[in-house]
């Protein structure tokens, strides 16, 4: 699989393009902001579709662009779809924004898979740092949003969050990743599964 990282919006979110190779088409993920770099970087290459890896307000600057210049659907788990599109709930307003997404084309649950050419993309619902966080998982890739980061995981301290559903999630979809897996996340330097498994302290043990 062919991965380009861009750190883009307010707070340095990683969107993430995924495809098999250059010129075939791509999945967009977490477009944050900086909708003319993300759209320079895509060139004319079609997009499958643009995916959140949940619904707060730092991973939805750049949709609605990114969709009226690609024509792409918009995928959303069902349970972030409404905050997603609601700056009330996606805690844009905590800091003076308000942004949005659209409603989501696509309403995504646990084991359903995004397909860009000849990559196939598994939903893995990963409840914690909000109801519908997701990660997308290609054999040797894990997009974790931000269930997993290298030596850390997502804040269960705001509206929607639950750190024991988040070890659980951890637990029970990404401990048994092949340990080679490469990681990446959505804020933050790329990790492996076998190095968080080493290093990261909210890995859960036992």
């Amino acid at each position: 699989m062919k991965v380009q990282r861009l750190v883009v919006g307010p707070i340095d979110t990683n969107c993430w393009i995924a495809g098999d190779r250059d010129g075939v088409p791509a999945v967009v993920i977490d477009p944050a902001g900086d909708a003319e770099r993300i759209l320079d970087a895509l060139g004319d290459r079609p997009v499958e579709a643009v995916v959140l890896t949940h619904g707060h307000f730092d991973h939805v600057g750049a949709v609605r662009q990114v969709m009226e210049a690609t024509g792409a659907p918009l995928a959303v788990h069902r349970l972030d779809a409404d905050a997603a599109s609601d700056p009330s709930r996606n805690l844009s307003g905590m800091f003076g924004e308000r942004l949005s997404a659209p409603a989501p084309d696509i309403v995504l649950e646990d084991g359903d898979e995004v397909r860009a050419g000849d990559v196939s993309l598994r939903v893995l619902h990963t409840p914690g740092h909000t109801p519908g966080s997701i990660c997308l998982y290609a054999p040797g890739h894990l997009f974790s949003g931000d269930t997993l980061f290298a030596g850390s995981v997502g804040r269960t301290d705001l509206p929607g969050g639950d750190a024991r559903a988040l070890a659980e999630s951890i637990r029970e979809k990404l401990a048994g990743l092949p340990d080679d897996t490469e990681v990446h996340p959505g804020h933050g330097e790329p990790s492996t599964i076998a190095r968080e498994k080493r290093r990261n302290v909210f890995w859960p043990r036992g």
